[in-house]
């Protein structure tokens, strides 16, 4: 037995060792590698292009649910993920960043084109109908609730303030909470766009 044990323990110290290895940081942002969920879409862009995720292969890809009339948390993404896009420089032109509306009542694909592309030219909104902005919700676990207001027409929208981020092979790799700021961010799409 204890020959066995004295055999094994090589092998077990490679795998202890390969388990720490330094050369790979981890991401900042939350890792979902492998998670079971947003695998995809099929939306229209604000040109009116039909859109799905394979369209973007080859980039680093941010999706971030929200809608044009969002008071705080949709403009202050759109802000930071600017923000992302000038501290990567040259390597921005391997990111994409598409903001999908949960709002599909008022964000029209013109409303889309004049407020998305705002904070940054290479910003996409996407948007569907209700049923196709429903199921891309529930495949991003995304929740959303329009809340009336004072009047009729007049309303918020709750929604989910997190945003996904997929690797150049169109993989789900993080999760990224709102408000953790454009540096932490920049350095995980960084990294995802090293490794190619």
């Amino acid at each position: 037995m204890r020959r066995r044990l004295l055999m094994l323990a090589p092998a077990l110290a490679t795998l202890w060792l390969a388990g720490c290895d330094s050369r790979k940081p981890a991401f900042r942002n939350t890792d979902v590698t492998g998670a079971e969920f947003g695998k995809g879409f099929e939306l229209t862009d604000h040109t009116g292009k039909p859109r799905t995720l394979a369209d973007y292969h080859g980039k680093v890809v941010t999706v971030f649910f929200g809608y044009t009339h969002c008071p705080d948390v949709c403009p202050t993404t759109l802000t930071e993920m600017a923000e992302v896009m000038k501290l990567l420089g040259e390597k921005s032109d391997r990111v994409q960043v598409l903001f999908v509306t949960v709002d599909p009542e008022r964000d029209t694909q013109e409303l889309l084109a004049s407020y998305v592309p705002a904070f940054d030219s290479r910003f996409v909104g996407l948007f569907g109908d209700p049923d196709a902005t429903a199921r891309v919700a529930k495949e991003f676990r995304v929740f959303f609730q329009k809340v009336p207001g004072s009047a009729p027409g007049i309303y918020t929208v709750d929604h989910s303030a997190g945003s996904f981020v997929y690797d150049t092979r169109g993989r789900l790799r993080l999760f990224v909470k709102h408000g953790q700021g454009a540096e932490p961010l920049a350095q995980d799409l960084r990294r995802l766009i090293d490794e190619g």
